[in-house]
């Protein structure tokens, strides 16, 4: 018998209600003829709630209590699915990540899985019972509990199937499944079908928010597909797979954006060894994620270093970068919070050319100003003005075709996705 992981966030286990309706979902699967284990967010805005009384006691709370905090919604729900499955005559047994154990690391708010025992979680099925995992959750080498960031629900059911070699990772959402784009800017954003785990990365990477990324990167990994589903509706979803089987691969599979961006310019650094280590290095110790990096160098021979970073970090990433300044010798450093990235993402881009000709030429025609430019084998990112994210998306959107579901003949091809 396969296993299967079928994962349920916050909005399909928000009332007794839904999470009945889980429980028939479980069911089925069940009925099916697979042995399945369950992956539960908590219920929608618990997490919220739980983060809003740890600062209301201490306006900066330990990391390592906060995640003692935060741990406990998914017991609220995975106890009660396992009574609602136990109700219908299934022998169900819940686990919080602690007891099943999966081991991270020591990192609190961000941990990392490191392993998985697969011994309870195996003994458990093979005597038919259905097992029931707190997601978003694990411990350290210390006993310590830990959380593996906003999102964490997908990643622990990514790796548990990974580490049980299930046949598919079912991600149930509230959404049909992975879009061409944000509906909420393209009413007419379509559902794709099938997509491939590197585009999916991509995309997420880019601020695609059906998958938590380090999820995607694990299906990636290890060859695990991901078959996204509604909780809500009967429809066939997308599947997310590492084949790449298409006969004809459109130009762009995506179009995806993020606001949460912010830029910062380090301006006439001395263009000698070691000046970007001494740059990035205390960046990477603070644990801020650079993404976009641009560097000119000029005549003098000195140069711009500019870079993107998430804009919940700019004010921590300036306050790093003024005292580098003046230790390698730069002018000064000037940032911006009010900008955005937009993405295209395909993998037909490594055998189709003009991709970049046409979003240029698009966004010019609309009279967006491109401030930053990144590309990869697969994908195209700008940085834009924030005001004129939404333009831009719909406008590239529509440039491609991505809407149609047959393969555009333009010089933009069709299939692409976000996410709502």
């Amino acid at each position: 018998m396969d296993i299967v992981i079928e994962k349920f966030g916050g909005s399909s286990v928000g009332t007794v209600e839904k999470i009945n309706r889980v429980a028939n979902r479980v069911i089925r699967t069940v009925e099916d003829g697979y042995r399945v284990v369950v992956v539960l967010s908590a219920m929608q805005g618990e997490t919220n709630r739980l983060i809003q009384l740890a600062h209301q006691v201490s306006p900066e709370p330990s990391t390592r209590e906060l995640d003692v905090v935060m741990s406990t919604g998914e017991q609220v729900t995975i106890g009660l699915l396992c009574m609602a499955l136990e109700r219908e005559g299934y022998s169900a047994r819940s686990y919080t990540g602690l007891q099943v154990p999966i081991q991270t690391s020591t990192m609190h708010g961000k941990a990392r899985v490191e392993h998985i025992d697969r011994d309870k979680i195996l003994s458990n099925l093979e005597s038919g019972t259905i097992v029931v995992v707190a997601g978003f959750q694990g411990v350290n080498t210390n006993g310590d509990i830990t959380t593996l960031g906003r999102g964490g629900s997908d990643t622990t059911a990514v790796a548990l199937a990974a580490a049980l070699s299930a046949s598919v990772c079912r991600i149930y959402t509230d959404v049909d499944g992975v879009l061409t784009a944000d509906p909420r800017i393209v009413p007419d954003a379509r559902v794709l079908s099938r997509i491939t785990a590197e585009e999916m990365l991509e995309l997420s990477s880019s601020g695609a928010k059906v998958l938590q990324i380090r999820a995607v990167e694990f299906a990636y990994k290890y060859g695990v597909p991901i078959h996204v589903l509604s909780s809500f509706r009967d429809v066939s979803g997308t599947l997310i797979t590492s084949e790449e089987n298409r006969m004809e691969q459109p130009k762009i599979t995506g179009v995806a954006y993020n606001v949460n961006e912010a830029k910062l310019t380090i301006k006439n650094v001395p263009d000698r060894p070691g000046i970007a280590s001494k740059v990035f290095g205390p960046i990477a110790d603070a644990q801020i994620n650079v993404d976009m990096i641009i560097q000119n160098v000029g005549s003098d021979n000195n140069t711009d270093l500019t870079f993107t970073v998430d804009r919940t970090e700019f004010q921590n990433s300036l306050r790093i970068l003024r005292d580098i300044v003046p230790q390698i010798g730069a002018q000064d450093i000037v940032g911006a919070d009010d900008i955005a990235k937009i993405s295209l993402v395909g993998v037909g881009m490594r055998s189709h050319s003009g991709v970049a000709t046409t979003m240029f030429r698009v966004l010019a025609e609309e009279g967006i100003n491109i401030q930053m430019i990144s590309t990869s084998e697969i994908k195209i990112s700008v940085i834009v003005e924030e005001k004129y994210v939404e333009l831009g998306v719909r406008a590239l959107h529509n440039a491609f075709g991505l809407s149609e579901e047959h393969e555009s003949i333009e010089e933009s091809g069709p299939q692409s996705l976000f996410r709502s």
